[in-house]
């Protein structure tokens, strides 16, 4: 896929206008508003619950919402199949997805298609071309050696890995990392990240969205930050203006005593006397 269509409207990717969504009459988000430039990088902070998944899901045009607009590349209207083929989605809800007799190789290859389960679609006909992609990919991550692998044997953070590389197959537009970290010991969870870092500073072009309850792990490239709570956007800009000992501690309900910065990334020391 060309970048959608190369992107060649000057309007946002995304654009949210006051949007609320309820379901059964309980409101989970409300008063959203939003602009996603193509080729910006933004992280999405905040507690469970907070709404930061579902504010993905209605701007990706998963969920509709129950009032408000949503904009995707200037319009109200478009084809949500197309666009939806423009996005990679990690998360641990396609990881439990993926077949895991399924050699990570095919696991990337199937990315060309935008399907699930590449064996069990007959009517797919992968060409060589298309493996030699997906090896091209894995080797981009630094890890080829999973190519003829199982996905179910594979670690937590191995499947992340082939799961981006699975995303990049289609040239994403954006490419969304919902807690892409999650279950990871601390060696794991830092290799991960600088995987991030590298994919960002590999395809300036890439729309990147990380959703995270973790305050460091916020890379660099992540020039944005939006802060979530209670289904609502508390506050939203610059990272280094939104990521302040002041505004974490209003929104995780604990004080900060310092907020370490240390090469372009923040670790809040949490005051937990009583």
């Amino acid at each position: 896929m060309d970048r959608l269509a190369t992107l060649t409207t000057s309007s946002p990717l995304i654009e949210l206008d006051d949007v609320t969504f309820h379901i059964d009459g309980q409101p989970i988000v409300a008063g959203l508003n939003w602009r996603l430039e193509a080729g910006q990088r933004w992280a999405v902070l905040g507690p469970n619950g907070s709404g930061k998944t579902t504010l993905l899901r209605i701007a990706t045009g998963y969920l509709w919402p129950t009032a408000g607009v949503v904009r995707r590349l200037g319009k109200q209207l478009i084809d949500l199949g197309t666009l939806r083929r423009s996005i990679g989605w990690i998360s641990a809800e396609l990881v439990a997805q993926i077949p895991n007799c399924e050699f990570a190789r095919d696991t990337v290859v199937s990315g060309r298609f935008a399907q699930i389960g590449l064996k069990n679609l007959e009517w797919l006909r992968p060409t060589a071309d298309d493996r030699a992609q997906a090896d091209y990919q894995l080797a981009q991550l630094g890890c080829q050696d999973l190519a003829d692998r199982p996905f179910g044997v594979l670690s937590q953070g191995e499947k992340q890995k082939v799961l981006i590389a699975r995303a990049r197959m289609a040239e994403p537009v954006l490419l969304i990392l919902d807690e892409p970290c999650a279950g990871m010991d601390p060696g794991a969870r830092e290799r991960m990240l600088a995987t991030v870092q590298a994919v960002a500073e590999d395809d300036c072009q890439l729309t990147i969205v990380l959703v995270t309850h973790h305050v460091e792990e916020i890379m660099p490239t992540f020039t944005h930050t939006m802060v979530m709570s209670c289904g609502q956007i508390v506050t939203m800009g610059a990272t280094t203006d939104v990521v302040t000992a002041e505004k974490l501690s209003e929104i995780y309900g604990i004080s900060i005593s310092e907020m370490i910065e240390s090469a372009g990334r923040h670790w809040p020391i949490w005051n937990l006397r009583p």
